[in-house]
């Protein structure tokens, strides 16, 4: 493993909610952008004010992404806003999200990786997601 100084950190954030291959997908292209990945897993109380609460606890959601061969480090609880004491506390260099930001929302969530030149958005996958895992539940229970 490389040294301190020229280890590159790529941290993503996520809720992580009911884990599926649309995180997956995130993490391990996320991982790609450097030598470490750090996720950082959202709060209930997080995730609750901006979409709906998690169905998995904290705990949970941080077990499985901990569990993920993608993922070398978790921060739970993390901040929905990064600040540059975040970054510089994790030692992060490389901040990745999936490209549903508008430029205007990935400067207010990621302001310094962005003002810095050190935030990328990659692609989301089509096709899954959380809610539409959560469709899916209930009009199975509904047949």
């Amino acid at each position: 493993m490389s040294d301190d100084r020229t280890t590159t950190r790529v941290y993503v954030d996520m809720v992580g909610d009911l884990f599926h291959a649309g995180h997956v997908a995130l993490l391990r292209e996320a991982r790609r952008h450097g030598d470490r990945l750090v996720v950082g897993v959202l709060s209930d109380e997080v995730a609750a004010s901006y979409k709906r609460r998690p169905i998995m606890t904290l705990a949970e959601r941080v077990a499985v992404i901990e569990s993920c061969r993608w993922v070398d480090e978790v921060v739970p609880d993390a901040p929905f806003k990064v600040t540059e004491e975040f970054l510089v506390e994790h030692r992060i260099t490389t901040v990745v999200h999936g490209d549903d930001l508008t430029v205007e929302g990935a400067e207010t969530i990621y302001g310094p990786a962005v003002a810095r030149g050190r935030y990328v958005a990659v692609p989301r996958t089509d096709g899954i997601s959380t809610t539409q895992i959560i469709r899916r539940v209930r009009e199975a229970a509904d047949d």
